[in-house]
C-alpha cells in the first residue's frame, strides 16, 4: 500500500485535469456543430427520398427498383455527410477514403457477373421491355415470363419446363413481346387448287370470318390472294383479335375453313408430279 500513496502523491493530477479541460473547451463546440449538422442534413435527406419517391411513385416506376434507388441515394449522401462531420472535427479521412475504395473495387472485381445480372435486373424493371406473365419469343423459344428476380428471370415454356436466364442474358438481347399490346393480327395462308373460283373462296372466307365473334370485324378482316405457286393458289386472311385469344382463334379458324371448304366442294391442293415413261429400244 505504500507505494500506491507513492504513485498517487507523485501524480500531479491538475496538470491531466488542465489537458483535459483545455480540450474539451477546445473539441466541445466543433463536436457540438457537427451534430448539429448531422441532424440538420439528416432531415433534409429524409425530406430530399421523400421527393424522389413521389416522383418515381408518377413515373410508375416498379417498386422494387425504387425501393432500391432510394437506397442507394439514402446510402451515398449519409456516408458523404460523415465524412463532411469528420472533416469539420479535424479527422484525418483521406486514409478512410483511400480504404472504402480498395474495397469497393475488391469487391467489385470479384462480383463482377453477379453485378452484370444485377444491373440487368434494374434496366428490365427501369426499362420495362416484359413484365410477368407476358408472353415473349427470345434466343428462338417462346416463353411465359414467371418471376423477375434480382439476378435471374424465371421462364416457363410451352411444355411446363422451367428455364432460368441471368438476367445479363436476356437485357441484352433482342427479344419479342407478344404481350406488349393489347390486340394481335392472326393471319392464315390458305392453299386451294388453281381450278376454284377466286371469288367463291374469298366470300366463304369472309363468311368464316365473320362468324367468330372473336375476331373484331368492324376493325379490319383482309382477304385476298397473295401469290400463285407451282400447284396451289395462296390466299392470306388476316383479322384482329384481343392478344388472349390468339391461339384459340387460330386453331377454331383454321378447322372451320377446312370444315367449310369441304361442305363446299373447294379443294385442298396436294404435290403431284408427272411421270412419263419412255420405251426406247
Amino acid at each position: 500500500m505504500p507505494e500506491i500513496n507513492n504513485i498517487f502523491t507523485n501524480l500531479d493530477l491538475s496538470k491531466y485535469l488542465n489537458l483535459w479541460i483545455e480540450w474539451t473547451l477546445s473539441y466541445a463546440p466543433k463536436v457540438f456543430w457537427a451534430l448539429i449538422t448531422l441532424w440538420i442534413w439528416f432531415k433534409i435527406i429524409n425530406f430530399l427520398l421523400k421527393i424522389v419517391d413521389k416522383a418515381m411513385k408518377k413515373s410508375k416506376i416498379d417498386r422494387a427498383l425504387t425501393k432500391f434507388v432510394e437506397s442507394i441515394i439514402s446510402a451515398i449522401l449519409k456516408v458523404l455527410l460523415i465524412l463532411s462531420a469528420a472533416w469539420m472535427l479535424w479527422i484525418e479521412t483521406t486514409s478512410f477514403i483511400a480504404i472504402l475504395g480498395a474495397a469497393w473495387l475488391a469487391i467489385g472485381m470479384a462480383l463482377s457477373w453477379t453485378l452484370q445480372n444485377f444491373a440487368g435486373w434494374v434496366m428490365i424493371l427501369l426499362f420495362k421491355p416484359f413484365k410477368i406473365w407476358d408472353f415473349i419469343e427470345v434466343w428462338n423459344y417462346s416463353w411465359v415470363v414467371n418471376e423477375i428476380q434480382i439476378f435471374n428471370t424465371y421462364l416457363i415454356t410451352l411444355d411446363k419446363k422451367t428455364i432460368i436466364i441471368p438476367n445479363s442474358e436476356i437485357s441484352g438481347k433482342t427479344l419479342t413481346n407478344y404481350s406488349s399490346h393489347s390486340k394481335r393480327l392472326v393471319e392464315f395462308n390458305v392453299w386451294v387448287s388453281y381450278s376454284e373460283n377466286i371469288d367463291k373462296v374469298k366470300i366463304t372466307l369472309e363468311e368464316i370470318a365473320k362468324k367468330d365473334k372473336r375476331i373484331f370485324e368492324e376493325e379490319w378482316i383482309n382477304i385476298f390472294l397473295s401469290e400463285l405457286a407451282d400447284s396451289a393458289v395462296i390466299f392470306k386472311m388476316r383479322v384482329t383479335v384481343n392478344t388472349p385469344d390468339y391461339w384459340p382463334v387460330y386453331f377454331a379458324v383454321l378447322e372451320d375453313i377446312k370444315r367449310t371448304f369441304d361442305e363446299r366442294w373447294i379443294s385442298f391442293p396436294f404435290p403431284q408430279r408427272d411421270v412419263h415413261i419412255y420405251n426406247e429400244k
